[in-house]
């Protein structure tokens, strides 16, 4: 008896795990068709396309001179500070000239008796050739007066040398302003000894006009080519996030600078600050405009990204779906150049894919497949891209997938519950 009812609890787990399977394999075949996939799609449409390079800077005066001092000396007096506003050859500070007025009295007494001695050489030297014409002295004695002449001559020279040296040195005790500008650091302080030994210590930095400024841009050498003397450029500043300057470049500077094997270039862009908003030193967010077009046909860069998804094997085990869907332009989804494949050498031309024309049947439209056309690009944003030829206007471009292509192929849940899945 027990053995008959365990061969019935047998048959009735039997028939319910076929039922199960019956029921798992109809809703898989019935809902297959529904997963098919949703595509996005946008309008090719004009508008205007503006392709820039980005890049930070510093902004810098175009003429800063730094001010120093050529000799040793402790500061005496400060005629300028900071945003003090100079002109050339006005005083701006002062070393204690008191050792070099020494050293000027010194070299005048030098010199004054370098001209006394060089007096008494000359009568000599004329009582001497008197008395060689009589035979009254030898003729050594002759050439030893002449010498002695020159060599006081000579000294003269020497000691005029000297005082003019000394005196210059003291001349520049006193420091003057090379150009009309304003006065943007001062480094020193009355009573600090300033020592010019292998370089000129800097007292002042004086920028000749803050209405006319530069930008010195980190430009890496990826973008430098497209880069050329008079283009436009747009840049921001910290201090006023929400108001664009204006510049143009002037130069590009062909010497390299490395940071890490990163490779940048200095991009000069003239700036006008007329109105004095902009300081030096701030750092600018620059955008050099390369290329610019208006009223162009553009579509998104989503939909040269767009890949069509591998189409699923048919029940029978073929692959002819997957290779027509690969021969239409899909390839996958995990690779690839972005934009379907490119013809070797042509760089402005990818793969896209467009919709047909929508009939207002929801099921008709949803079925129709996307059509890969081939087209020629322009310029980019970064957001749109320019459309030379392949497209018109109002043409549907799909853009990618309102669900993701991996669902499509998931396994179907069973209806009854539980977890089973489909080996």
């Amino acid at each position: 008896m027990a053995n008959e009812k365990s061969s019935g609890m047998k048959w009735v787990v039997g028939i319910v795990l076929l039922a199960a399977l019956g029921g798992a394999a109809w809703w898989h075949f019935t809902h297959e068709d529904d997963a098919a996939p949703d595509f996005q799609s946008a309008e090719v449409a004009r508008g205007d396309v503006t392709q820039a390079v980005t890049a930070t800077g510093t902004l810098n005066p175009v003429v800063n001179i730094q001010v120093g001092s050529q000799v040793s000396g402790i500061i005496k007096s400060l005629y300028a500070d900071y945003n003090s506003p100079v002109k050339a050859g006005q005083i701006v500070a002062e070393l204690d000239p008191a050792t070099f007025k020494a050293t000027v009295d010194q070299a005048e007494g030098d010199l004054a008796n370098s001209k006394a001695n060089l007096e008494l050489t000359e009568i000599q030297a004329k009582r001497s050739t008197e008395l060689f014409k009589n035979k009254l002295i030898s003729e050594s004695e002759y050439d030893t007066a002449t010498a002695n002449l020159h060599q006081a001559q000579a000294s003269v020279q020497i000691k005029q040398a000297s005082l003019e040296n000394s005196q210059v040195t003291l001349s520049r005790a006193t420091i003057y302003s090379p150009v009309d500008g304003v006065v943007i650091s001062r480094n020193v302080d009355v009573g600090q000894t300033v020592a010019a030994s292998l370089s000129a210590p800097v007292l002042f930095q004086i920028a000749n006009d803050l209405a006319k400024m530069q930008i010195d841009a980190n430009v890496s050498e990826a973008d430098v080519g497209g880069i050329l003397e008079g283009q436009s450029v747009n840049f921001t500043v910290d201090a006023f996030p929400y108001r664009t300057f204006h510049g143009k470049v002037v130069q590009v500077r062909n010497a390299p600078t490395t940071v890490q094997n990163v490779v940048t270039y200095d991009a000069v862009i003239g700036v006008n600050n007329a109105d004095l908003k902009l300081k030096p030193g701030m750092t600018a967010n620059v955008s050099i405009i390369i290329a610019d077009r208006t009223n162009s046909l553009t579509i998104p860069n989503s939909a040269l990204r767009f890949r069509m998804p591998e189409a699923k094997p048919v029940a029978t085990g073929t692959n002819a779906a997957a290779r027509a869907a690969r021969n239409n332009g899909g390839g996958g989804s995990g690779g690839g150049s972005p934009g379907g494949p490119r013809p070797r050498g042509e760089k402005n031309q990818r793969t896209v894919f467009i919709l047909p024309a929508e009939t207002g049947n929801k099921s008709d439209d949803r079925a129709a497949k996307p059509k890969p056309v081939q087209i020629k690009i322009g310029i980019t944003d970064g957001i749109v891209t320019e459309l030379v030829e392949g497209l018109n206007e109002g043409d549907r471009i799909v853009t990618g997938l309102a669900q993701p292509t991996a669902n499509a192929g998931a396994p179907a849940a069973n209806p009854f519950g539980g977890g089973f899945q489909r080996r």
